[in-house]
């Protein structure tokens, strides 16, 4: 919980869905709006000042990919969809089109909360151009600006590919950048085999950073979608 209190809209269809997230979200010390379609969810979304959207894709009136277009030509708070799908091709095209998570049901109360102060911490930090400069990742240590890394207090080499896909990743921490996405941000180009880049240079890049390669706490994998930093709990132990 944070001492500030977030206003988020839900926008949801089901009227009893809606009323137990409100219930949640609010027990969360959080301020909710509510709408039942899409039209009204754009309406409230451009007339209020949001912290997040929390978006179900079964609405009546637009599909949840047309309305994440929407939004993003207006708003840049961060968007959460809820689905019980599992297709991972319509993750990353919500992702590509703007959405910032993608939270699968069932899910917990807990886990939806956590999301979206992290989402909402990420945006804030951006607003405020706040980005880490240095990382500490257990026994590593890094710094962004300078690109010098340290491995229990050895020099650690990075590539420049693999320091400008880690400052990418940190920037956008928390959040799963998708293939294309990342392919953009790193080479700047759209054309090329975007996943087996990536697979490769992130692959060099977990065997230096990361303390078991095979099961990354860092760099997470979400399956067919893309990858995300998971930055270290401000108590984690080094």
């Amino acid at each position: 919980m944070t001492a500030v209190r977030l206003h988020l809209l839900i926008v949801e269809d089901d009227e009893h869905v809606r009323h137990a997230l409100r219930e949640t979200l609010q027990e969360y010390a959080a301020d909710v709006s509510e709408a039942a379609t899409a039209q009204e969810g754009l309406t409230i979304a451009s007339r209020q000042t949001l912290d997040a959207i929390i978006l179900d894709l079964g609405l009546p009136d637009s599909t949840g990919l047309a309305l994440c277009q929407s939004l993003r030509a207006f708003t840049q708070v961060p968007i959460l969809v809820l689905s019980a799908m599992h297709d991972e091709n319509s993750k990353v095209a919500l992702l590509n089109a703007g959405a910032d998570d993608y939270v699968t049901k069932p899910f917990s109360s807990a886990e939806l909360v956590a999301r979206i102060h992290a989402h909402v911490r990420r945006v804030s930090d951006r607003r405020d151009g706040i980005s880490p400069v240095l990382l500490r990742l257990g026994d590593v240590e890094l710094d962004l600006q300078q690109r010098v890394a340290t491995r229990a207090g050895q020099p650690l080499r990075l590539t420049p590919t693999e320091w400008t896909l880690l400052r990418v990743l940190v920037a956008q921490r928390g959040r799963t950048m998708t293939h294309r996405q990342l392919f953009l941000a790193v080479w700047n180009r759209e054309y090329g085999d975007a996943s087996l880049h990536l697979r490769v240079h992130l692959t060099h890049l977990r065997r230096k950073i990361e303390a078991n390669p095979a099961e990354p706490r860092f760099i997470v994998t979400d399956p067919g979608v893309g990858y995300r930093f998971e930055p270290p709990a401000a108590d984690e132990p080094a």
